[in-house]
Formats: structure tokens, C-alpha cells, sequence
């Protein structure tokens, strides 16, 4: 039995390319010079490919004002970055990484015996302290590998979109001369 909304088949519900057409017209229509926008971009896929997740709008919005670019485009290309689909795959990415880089080891199996520890411990101030050791390694593991991941992919997609930008630029440019 096929799901879906009356009028509306489920394929029609979750077209991903119809999804990406969607955000890069708002891209398109975004105001600002072509490095201000890119430098926007560049930020949200940044921040979008660290393990920050309840954090990312407020650090776009941070580090955009820093860095004098857009934080709307910053906003809009960290949505398109990590999403519901592509958030798990980036978070393992990231703890491989960072497992690679950090001298901490972060795997399933740790959590696993850590949670079962938790459950059958009688000490709960010892449960508490391995915990707090536990999530200071797979912070540090997960943020050096998000780290590791986001800096080529952000200056990538800085300089895959500037010429996207200034083609827009240029065709308003362009339309605004013949008025």
C-alpha cells in the first residue's frame, strides 16, 4: 500500500532535486555582491559540516557578521549541507576523522559498554565521571573531524559558487543598463 497525501503521490512529497531547485532559487534571488554571498555560503557549509547541530544558525549568524558576509546565504547552504539526510553520514565522517586525527578512539562499541555500565552501575558518581570522560573525547573527536572535513569543503564551495554569483551579478547588471 502506497502512502500519500490526497492529490499527491509520496514521490512527489520527498523530490530532493525539486527540493535543491527550490533553495537555489533563493539563492539566486539573494541581494549583495558575488564575494559576500559566496562568503556566506562558504560559512554555512562550514558550519553545517561540524557536529554542532543546535548551534548552527546561531554560528552562522556569528560568524557571518565576522566575517562581512551574507548570513542568509550562510543560513540557506547549511540547510542544504545537513539535513535530515546527509546529517548521520557527515556525524560518522566526522568521527572518522577524528579518530584519525585526535588521540582519542571514538567507536559504537564504547558507547554501547558505556551505556550498559550506566544502567547496572550502583555508583552513580562513578558513572557520572565516565561519562563526563567519555563526552570529552567524542567532543574533541567529533569537532576535530568536523573541522577537518568543513575547511577544504567550505573553501571549495566558496569558490565553486563565486562565478554562480557573479553570472547573477552580471545579468542584473546587464538588465538594469537597458532600462
Amino acid at each position: 500500500m502506497k502512502m500519500s497525501t490526497p492529490g499527491h503521490s509520496w514521490d512527489e512529497n520527498l523530490n530532493v532535486f525539486r527540493l535543491f531547485r527550490y533553495y537555489c532559487l533563493r539563492l539566486k534571488r539573494l541581494r549583495g555582491t558575488p564575494r559576500f554571498l559566496a562568503g556566506g555560503i562558504a560559512v554555512g557549509v562550514f558550519v553545517g559540516f561540524t557536529p554542532t547541530m543546535p548551534f548552527h544558525t546561531a554560528l552562522i549568524v556569528l560568524l557571518a557578521i565576522a566575517s562581512r558576509t551574507s548570513p542568509l546565504a550562510g543560513i540557506i547552504s547549511s540547510w542544504i549541507v545537513c539535513n535530515p539526510l546527509t546529517c548521520l553520514p557527515l556525524y560518522y565522517l566526522a568521527a572518522m576523522i577524528g579518530n584519525q586525527v585526535t588521540p582519542y578512539e571514538l567507536s559504537l562499541e564504547d558507547v554501547q559498554a558505556l551505556l550498559a555500565f550506566i544502567r547496572t552501575a550502583d555508583d552513580l558518581r562513578k558513572s557520572l565521571t565516565m561519562m563526563g570522560n567519555m563526552g570529552y573525547e567524542a567532543l574533541a573527536v567529533m569537532l576535530a573531524g568536523g573541522f577537518c572535513l568543513a575547511l577544504p569543503v567550505s573553501v571549495l564551495s566558496y569558490y565553486g559558487t563565486l562565478p554562480f554569483f557573479r553570472h547573477i551579478h552580471n545579468k542584473r547588471m546587464k538588465k538594469q543598463q537597458l532600462r
